[in-house]
């Protein structure tokens, strides 16, 4: 009798060791994935209802939570200035998730962040529901406005405001744009029918910021990395004499690469790399490419940040250059054109490296992070990624576009009695479209910069392209000094 009562409490203690130790592999160790889960829909009902923090720019909500009219919640999402930010905040969503900030900043702005454990202690014992922290972002909402503004109606395109010193992201904005209000709502049957409306309309996807996560061809503004690889390889300097012919047979074909037709190159059969850059000549920096090699240009990308992936801590797409290439397809590569894709971060990153004396700091959209009860949680500080090039040559190509705009075909980026750097660029697209990417990137003043702005329009002609890319910059400079 004895030994069954024993092999009773044997197997009990067994089975109760077995069901703790389950309980506490759910409960500690699998209850991130478990909330994590897409199919988890308790969770995402639960994490809906809570009094979710503000993201704000200069103070103000671009995105809060508010009480709801309805019963089923608490608290409704709202957007203020939808369409200006949209591409930035994203979406909170009952059918379709989160995405962008609402995405990268989740934990913070709904209180599930290791720095609230304090508060969800308390909150056992209160029975209150833990309020999110709010997320300031870096963005300056007079360029923002002003930016948005530029980018008309009906066009694709996105501008990047950035300060080279810092890597604050000054202002981000893209068209078409969309109403993250539409996705917000607790009505699941109306925020389906939204989307599939906001999915109709061409060039948007309400899931992406195009500005961190569309890929370009670039165009001429690629030759800023042909020149700073040329430079840092030795082989050039400032006094190096390029060949500028007006056309230059391409290897292994019966194509030859023409220079740029509505410049001056055809002035010079010789060109300093002044008057290369002033002009986009595309036969130089062809044939630096060919002669450095696709390591030394793939390399010199990569020190810009090419190929990598940043958070920002919205995603940022890596930006693209192709290897395994043929010295045919490295002279169009040299050029912006082939398989090269970029970002327009990307664009305004590597500008900001040459503006910031060649280094290049890890581009940032929080300002600061705080708790309901206003204790900072977090404040970014500026990070230096990496050296993408020697100051002395940084310091030629800052003179090199200055001259760009005070003597080349960027001159529309010209202020009176500033001095402007800037570079163009005209990407022409995959056949059967007639159109271009319009490129303008540059900074001011040259002698201490206090922005880079680096705008792109997408398949537009090539008059409306130049009416929409260096004039912008210019007036979103001027706004920049003018604070």
């Amino acid at each position: 009798m004895n030994q069954a009562i024993r092999n009773t409490w044997i197997i009990a203690i067994a089975m109760f060791a077995l069901l703790f130790g389950s309980l506490t592999v759910v409960q500690f160790f699998e209850a991130d994935n478990l909330n994590a889960n897409d199919w988890n829909s308790r969770t995402l009902y639960k994490d809906f209802d809570k009094n979710r923090g503000a993201i704000l720019v200069a103070g103000n909500p671009i995105a809060e939570s508010v009480p709801s009219s309805d019963d089923e919640f608490e608290f409704q999402r709202v957007y203020n200035e939808p369409e200006l930010y949209g591409p930035l905040t994203g979406f909170y969503s009952l059918v379709y998730g989160a995405t962008q900030m609402e995405s990268a900043m989740n934990e913070e702005l709904s209180g599930s962040s290791n720095d609230f454990f304090y508060d969800r202690i308390l909150q056992l014992f209160s029975g209150s529901q833990v309020a999110g922290a709010s997320v300031e972002l870096t963005i300056d909402p007079e360029l923002q406005k002003l930016a948005y503004d530029l980018l008309p109606d009906g066009v694709k395109g996105s501008i990047v405001v950035m300060d080279p010193k810092t890597g604050n992201i000054l202002a981000m904005v893209s068209k078409p744009s969309f109403d993250p209000n539409q996705l917000a709502g607790h009505n699941t049957d109306d925020v389906a029918a939204n989307m599939a409306k906001l999915e109709e309309v061409p060039g948007l996807s309400p899931f992406t910021n195009p500005a961190t996560e569309s890929l370009l061809a670039p165009g001429s503004v690629f030759k800023l990395v042909d020149t700073a690889a040329a430079l840092e390889s030795g082989k050039y300097d400032e006094n190096s004499k390029l060949d500028n012919p007006a056309e230059l047979p391409l290897p292994g074909t019966n194509i030859s690469l023409p220079n740029f037709v509505n410049g001056g190159c055809s002035a010079r059969t010789t060109a300093d790399f002044s008057f290369a850059l002033e002009q986009s000549c595309n036969t130089p920096f062809a044939q630096i490419a060919m002669d450095l090699g696709e390591d030394a240009i793939a390399d010199q990308a990569a020190k810009f940040g090419f190929g990598e992936s940043y958070n920002i801590p919205t995603n940022v797409t890596a930006s693209q250059f192709p290897t395994g290439m043929s010295d045919d397809l490295l002279a169009q590569a040299a050029i912006g054109q082939y398989d090269v894709r970029v970002t327009p971060l990307q664009v305004a990153m590597m500008t900001s490296a040459i503006a910031n004396d060649g280094m290049l700091m890890k581009p940032n959209l929080v300002r600061t992070v705080r708790a309901p009860d206003l204790r900072v949680l977090d404040s970014p500080k500026p990070e230096e990624l990496q050296r993408s090039l020697s100051a002395e040559n940084a310091q030629l190509i800052q003179q090199w576009m200055v001259n760009a705009v005070d003597r080349g075909i960027a001159n529309r980026a010209a202020i009176p009695g500033v001095k402007v750097a800037g570079k163009t660029g005209t990407a022409e697209l995959l056949a059967g479209s007639e159109g271009n990417n319009s490129w303008f990137t540059g900074f001011a003043p040259a002698d201490d910069p206090q922005a880079v702005v680096s705008v792109v329009i997408e398949d537009v002609d090539l008059a409306t392209g130049s009416q929409l890319t260096s004039p912008s910059a210019r007036q979103l400079l001027e706004a920049v000094l003018n604070k």
